[in-house]
């Protein structure tokens, strides 16, 4: 950006110096390019996507200002003078640069175009195929720039070809009242047949490219996101720490989605808006600069210009104060959708513990209830919309009457011709068009804040996640010891309040250990902060280096597809052979299912939980970690099947410490070991060691 501001510098002072000595070149030339310079070197630190637009910006006025040098030094061909850009177009280009570098300057823009630059600055890298040239290689983030600024080209360009069709109509209304049949039909089919070809292709190739640079955009950020929200826990965490982030499942899905389409909807619909403009004001100031205001004998140079200008100032204003409470309603309206769609969601995944309490009809409430806040939010939304779509509808109607009221006096005096008032109806609605943007686009664009608040909001929570795992965690340190060691451990809950603490306390390789002690006393989560995804509380934990560990709960997670997915879970498609997983089920007397491993259900509403615990039991077996944490991992079973489980365990994992949870007194048959939770003096819990009793004579 630096070095195309000085670029600039220099040439907008060259051609400073060559107005003073031809005479001949427009004052406005040697100022737009002083100003663009200002503008480049003031954008040096905005956002890369805004960067992009000033960046296009910049080439095409250095199209336009060699334009206007060759027009003023005679050099362009007579029949195409009336379209060479009046030197007021290349101000207007950096005019907008102007308003890009004031817009990237607000604070609810700049967290915009954060979420925007984390894909267009990625390294990451990518390849696309283009027709024609083949296989490109680069960066994903260059590779989404190139389809930026190709579409910022293409939209720009059918801008031109909006003024070159404005000009047709202009000289087509001028046959007709000339009654000139040859002018008439070469404007027919001389120029409007090969501009529209050149408009509907341009079109095709705009809709292909702008789904191709959506859906990359979408999946990069699809996956950068959920590798955030997966990573390290972080999805556990904000669950712990209760920050606001409801439904994370749907800013992922919809949200981004929703984002990205927007954002390109609306930053490329106001540049385009802009350059129409831009273009449109330069011809509606040219045609009224002879007008007068209405009534008398006072030139107005522009005068349609201001009015239009007027005009849309005041429906913008008034459309902001209509539609401004739409933004809070449509976040709001995000929320209770996607808590209803949980609600349903997981009505499905217990249907069983519903049908077995004949919990229908609390369902049935519950649900309804829910149901009844998306009908309330959404009918202050239809109140509002309706408010706002009556006056938007009457501003619009009146849009296409105003340009002939303020244009027909003028014809019926014969100051204008019919061409010219036909030309400066379509400029005074195409300027109208592109200052009645925020209009149109108003519920659009608090649907968007809405969603951008949705998204920060899940970002926020995910930092806040981090943050607080740095500031206050249970350390895990690798150890070159065998033996799993605790010292000066608390371990506390997410509010901060201390539940239990753990100090010279060993889990001894080879040796198996059962862990009691009453509910609530911190069993599990002394195992959840040994295997690291329980950061709340101080002190450390020594594993053993480069071993394993694997942690089987009460209740399982069956994730949905194929059962042989559900029992190598968490291993990668093609990990085990089919002959390996079989026999695990069979060994974890799940023997039915071993020929089944291809089909396809629900299996955490199929199975029972016993047959779940036991399918567990199966992963253990296929993973082979060298520590195996049982957390009541077998308290489905009845006792003659967990002794055959324990059985299994020792026999097929000889090298694996087990570790269990349990409140049974069976379980002590199968451990070396017993530490029970005990409360102490302090009211905290901690591992007491207690002597296994001798076995008989």
């Amino acid at each position: 950006m630096v070095k195309a501001s000085i670029g600039a510098g220099l040439i907008g002072l060259a051609l400073l110096a060559l107005h003073f000595v031809e005479g001949n070149l427009s004052l406005l030339l040697p100022l737009a390019v002083l100003g663009l310079s200002l503008a480049l070197y003031l954008s040096r630190d905005i956002p890369k996507f805004l960067k992009v637009f000033i960046g296009v910006l910049t080439a095409v006025e250095a199209i336009l200002v060699a334009l206007s040098l060759a027009d003023a030094a005679g050099t362009v061909p007579e029949f195409l003078t009336a379209y060479v850009p009046p030197a007021s177009m290349p101000v207007g280009a950096t005019i907008f640069a102007f308003v890009i570098y004031c817009v990237s300057r607000i604070p609810v823009i700049r967290t915009i175009m954060r979420i925007a630059d984390r894909y267009f600055t990625s390294n990451a890298p990518a390849e696309i195929k283009i027709p024609l040239i083949g296989t490109v290689r680069a960066s994903e983030g260059a590779i989404g720039t190139a389809l930026l600024v190709f579409l910022i080209l293409i939209n720009l360009g059918q801008v031109a070809l909006n003024v070159r069709l404005n000009f047709f109509g202009r000289d087509m209304f001028n046959a007709l009242q000339d009654k000139d049949a040859g002018a008439f039909w070469y404007q027919l089919f001389g120029v409007f047949v090969p501009l529209a070809a050149v408009f509907v292709t341009v079109a095709m190739v705009e809709i292909v490219s702008q789904y191709v640079l959506r859906i990359r955009w979408r999946e990069f950020l699809n996956r950068l996101y959920v590798h955030e929200w997966l990573s390290d826990g972080t999805h556990y965490r904000m669950q712990l720490i209760g920050r606001e982030a409801d439904n994370p499942d749907q800013r992922i899905a919809e949200d981004l989605r929703s984002y990205i389409d927007q954002t390109y909807t609306l930053s490329m619909g106001l540049m385009n808006q802009s350059a129409t403009l831009v273009s449109f004001i330069a011809i509606l100031w040219s045609l009224s600069a002879g007008f007068t205001l209405p009534g008398s004998d006072v030139p107005v140079p522009g005068l349609l210009v201001w009015v239009c200008i007027a005009y849309a100032l005041l429906g913008t204003w008034l459309t902001h104060v209509i539609g401004r409470p739409l933004i809070a309603l449509y976040f709001q309206q995000e929320r209770v959708e996607a808590d209803y769609r949980f609600s349903l969601a997981r009505l499905r995944e217990y249907t069983e513990q519903v049908a077995l309490l004949g919990g229908e009809a609390a369902e049935e409430e519950a649900l309804n209830n829910r149901f009844a806040r998306i009908v309330q939010n959404f009918m202050q939304i239809v109140r509002r919309v309706m408010r706002l779509q009556i006056f938007q509808s009457t501003y619009f109607q009146a849009n296409v009457v105003v340009p002939y009221i303020l244009t027909a006096p003028y014809y019926f005096i014969g100051k204008i011709t019919l061409g010219q008032m036909q030309q400066t109806v379509g400029a005074f609605s195409s300027v109208q068009g592109a200052l009645d943007f925020f209009i149109t686009s108003y519920s659009t664009i608090a649907n968007y804040k809405a969603v951008v608040d949705r998204l920060t909001t899940f970002e926020a929570a995910v930092e806040t996640v981090h943050r607080s795992d740095a500031a206050n965690r249970v350390q895990l340190a690798p150890s070159s010891n065998a033996d799993l060691n605790v010292s000066g451990l608390q371990v506390a809950l997410p509010d901060g309040r201390v539940l239990m603490r753990a100090d010279g306390v060993a889990f001894r390789q080879g040796e198996t250990t059962l862990l009691t002690g009453p509910s609530g006393s911190g069993k599990s989560t002394l195992f959840r902060a040994i295997s690291g995804i329980w950061p709340f509380g101080a002190g450390q934990i020594q594993v053993p280096e480069s071993q394993t560990m694997m942690l089987l709960p009460q209740r399982p997670y069956i994730p949905q597809g194929s059962l042989r997915e559900a029992v190598t879970y968490p291993g990668t498609h093609g990990e085990y052979d089919d002959v390996k997983i079989a026999e695990a089920l069979r060994a974890a007397k799940l023997p039915a299912l071993a020929d089944r491993l291809d089909e396809e259900r629900a299996w955490s509403q199929t199975l029972s939980l016993g047959e779940q615990q036991r399918l567990a039991i199966a992963r253990a077996l296929l993973a082979k970690p060298d520590w195996l944490f049982l957390d009541e991992a077998t308290a489905a079973l009845d006792e003659p099947t967990e002794a055959e489980i324990y059985e299994v365990i020792r026999d097929k994992l000889p090298e694996a410490t087990v570790v269990s949870i349990g409140h049974r007194s069976t379980l002590a048959a199968f451990h070396d070991r017993r530490i029970d939770m005990k409360k102490m003096d302090d009211g905290l819990y901690a591992p007491v060691e207690k002597r296994q009793p001798e076995p008989a004579a």
